[in-house]
């Protein structure tokens, strides 16, 4: 059976997850409360609003198999392990996504509803945490800490799955 047409997007966005979680580990306490203007808050606070919304959708599309988090406590280690724990169960729900026009709904404990389709539920998570990894690697580099390198490209070359030459002497295609 091939592969799900988002499986590298699902897989890249757990895989960089963990390349910035791991970046960061290393940071003392006064670092991971550094906050960039135009940010969502502190790196910590922004990497525990990623996994914990990363968690929260993972709850709702894999119909209960994922937990919602308490992040307000949560340790880099911790939301590690959260992320780790959750990337197979991304892979389950990219598998058997089949509609990407099938409403999802979802109802918040004060009893409000949101109903998407599948796909535009898929696309938040993939950008959500695009824009937060971005802004943790935004105050990274504020620190003078130069941040993981985390696009796609990174990723397959990290897992062997991208092959470059070098130029032949020719104009370069981009």
């Amino acid at each position: 059976m091939a592969r799900p047409i988002l499986a590298d997007a699902f897989d890249h966005h757990v895989w960089a997850t963990l390349q910035v979680l791991d970046a960061c580990l290393a940071l003392p306490a006064p670092q991971l409360e550094t906050t960039v203007p135009g940010t969502y808050g502190s790196i910590l606070d922004t990497l525990r609003h990623l996994v914990a919304a990363d968690a929260s959708y993972l709850e709702l599309l894999s119909d209960g198999r994922a937990a919602q988090i308490a992040e307000e406590t949560m340790s880099l280690a911790d939301l590690r392990a959260v992320m780790v724990a959750n990337g197979p169960l991304w892979g389950d729900v990219v598998a058997t996504a089949s509609d990407p026009d099938v409403l999802v709904r979802r109802t918040r404990e004060d009893g409000s509803t949101s109903t998407a389709p599948l796909g535009i539920r898929l696309a938040q998570v993939v950008h959500h945490g695009t824009d937060h990894r971005s802004q943790v690697c935004t105050a990274l580099t504020s620190l003078g800490v130069t941040p993981p390198e985390i696009d796609a490209w990174d990723m397959a070359l990290a897992q062997g799955r991208l092959a470059e030459t070098a130029p032949t002497g020719g104009v370069a295609a981009s």
